[in-house]
């Protein structure tokens, strides 16, 4: 494999896009120079128009364990640790704000700003061997931006019990809490994987992409804003060609012609 931090794996006819963490030997820790090109590739999949999902995986035993502590320590700065941090957290906001999914394939454990980083993907395969945690505390570092995306996904005194403890939860466990949505063997990871993929390019992408902006806009706004939001969100949905297409394709009792949309 590459020796670069992020191999970008060869887009198929969907559109369907691979991004590989490829620090194997450092566990997939999220250096600078990894964030930096991370930033780079999302930045230019947001604006491509053909990309219909993006696949974050990795490389080696460890999906990510976090940031890169030694690289970290070598600079002892405020400065530099707001930087960092700024950095990382852009970084995690492109995938929210990506106009198609974004889907983790946990292979191995992920820890702290890896745990993050699963939890920021709008959806996570894992293995069952996969282990989670944000286990900064252990280090005396209290894992703050991690528990931001943590907090989203797993109710509160769970996420909270994981900040202070830094003990470390097991597939089966991390999907009942809600921080991944499928739980296999190690040998149908991929099959299980494609199984969520094919559901999600088999549906029009300017619907997905309107539905997942106003998903997590609404998460964040009263209810009575975001039943407004996703009012005139879906009043626009509809005059979409591929919704009326959709709906035309219901009362006709055929299957919706997508192709291109």
């Amino acid at each position: 494999m590459s020796e670069d931090p992020l191999v970008l794996g060869t887009r198929d006819v969907r559109g369907v896009v691979t991004l590989t963490l490829n620090r194997p030997n450092a566990f997939n820790a999220l250096s600078e120079g990894l964030i930096e090109v991370l930033q780079r590739e999302l930045d230019l999949l947001a604006v491509d128009e053909s990309v219909r999902a993006v696949v974050v995986a990795a490389a080696g035993k460890a999906f990510c364990a976090g940031h890169d502590l030694k690289e970290m320590r070598a600079a002892p700065e405020l400065g530099y640790y707001e930087r960092l941090f700024a950095q990382c957290g852009r970084m995690m906001m492109t995938i929210q704000k990506l106009p198609v999914p974004v889907i983790a394939r946990v292979q191995g454990i992920a820890t702290a700003a890896g745990c993050q980083l699963v939890a920021m993907c709008d959806l996570a395969v894992a293995v069952r061997e996969a282990r989670f945690a944000v286990s900064g505390i252990n280090a005396g570092l209290f894992c703050s931006t991690p528990s931001v995306a943590l907090s989203r996904n797993v109710p509160r005194k769970l996420a909270f019990e994981m900040l202070v403890t830094g003990d470390f939860i097991g597939a089966d466990e991390a999907r009942a809490r809600g921080l991944v949505n499928r739980v296999v063997d190690a040998d149908r990871l991929d099959a299980e994987l494609e199984v969520l993929v094919a559901s999600i390019v088999a549906k029009p992408r300017i619907s997905i992409a309107r539905g997942k902006a106003l998903f997590y806009r609404q998460l964040e706004q009263g209810i009575d804003a975001a039943y407004a939001d996703a009012q005139a969100t879906m009043a626009c949905n509809m005059m979409d060609e591929a919704a009326l297409e959709g709906v035309q394709a219901f009362i006709e009792k055929r299957p919706p012609r997508w192709d291109g949309r």
